[in-house]
């Protein structure tokens, strides 16, 4: 695998993570959430994260696996490395306080109110990042595999992380009760990702060969559809905006259709 690849890889990675900050300038700027841009955003992130993994990441990993292993085995660790990337970030979901999950609604409005958390902004912070971990590792080993199906993405997930960032920076302003360590904090959160991603070169590209690659890729597929079924589309209904969710649904997943037929 060239340098090359590994260094797109990476800054997609980060590009990701870094889109935590917009949420963050958002909930500063702005004097209102705009809810119809976000459940619409959430829904077309879903989309594309859906379609993707079962279009593309599962038979990719199917097929390899099955060349190695044959049909029966083949489909077995398809199917463990799918839920086991599920069991992982479920788990992670799980260990989150509920009250610091960055998947609880939080609005631009929330910014004049006498909210308080019941937690310091540093742990809120620090929680933000060990959920976002798993995100950098899925978008890194996607990039790695190939980039017409790692832009779309990065794209969702670089969408996902900008409510995130509203997410964040509300809680952290309030317990601070600056806006500019809010920003740097929430915007830090996001780097947990293109560490994933480091992480991933280091510890897992020293023993990249194909079975790996296609039992990551069930992985990362579990990982997509857990984020895509349990936080985006919940998320975007707790906007109120439920029919425009379902229009992102459809149009990211007919967005990721015409890409991958495109690349054919």
């Amino acid at each position: 695998m060239d340098n090359q690849t590994v260094l797109v890889a990476l800054l997609l990675t980060l590009f990701a993570g870094l889109c935590t900050g917009i949420g963050s300038l958002t909930a500063f700027l702005a004097k209102r959430t705009n809810t119809s841009f976000l459940s619409f955003s959430l829904g077309l992130s879903a989309g594309v994260m859906i379609y993707v993994s079962f279009m593309e990441l599962m038979p990719n990993s199917l097929g390899s696996l099955t060349g190695a292993f044959g049909n029966k085995m083949g489909m077995l660790y398809m199917i463990l490395g799918f839920f086991g990337g599920i069991v992982l970030i479920s788990l992670i979901d799980f260990l989150v306080p509920k009250s610091q999950n960055p998947h609880e609604i939080h609005g631009v409005e929330e910014m004049n109110t006498n909210y308080r958390l019941k937690q310091t902004g540093m742990v809120t912070a620090i929680t933000i990042a060990i959920h976002n971990f798993p995100e950098g590792i899925a978008t890194f080993m996607s990039a790695l595999n190939s980039f017409e199906v790692a832009i779309p993405i990065t794209a969702a997930i670089a969408i996902h992380n900008i409510p995130e960032g509203i997410a964040v920076s509300v809680p952290i302003y309030h317990a601070t009760g600056s806006k500019k360590k809010a920003f740097w904090l929430s915007f830090a959160s996001g780097l947990a990702e293109p560490l994933g991603a480091l992480i991933a070169f280091l510890f897992l590209l020293p023993f990249w060969n194909p079975v790996l690659d296609a039992l990551i890729l069930s992985v990362v597929a579990g990982i997509m559809v857990f984020i895509s079924l349990d936080e985006l589309l919940p998320t975007a209904e707790k906007y109120g905006k439920h029919h425009l969710s379902i229009i992102g649904l459809i149009v990211g997943m007919a967005i990721m259709a015409l890409s991958l037929y495109l690349f054919v």
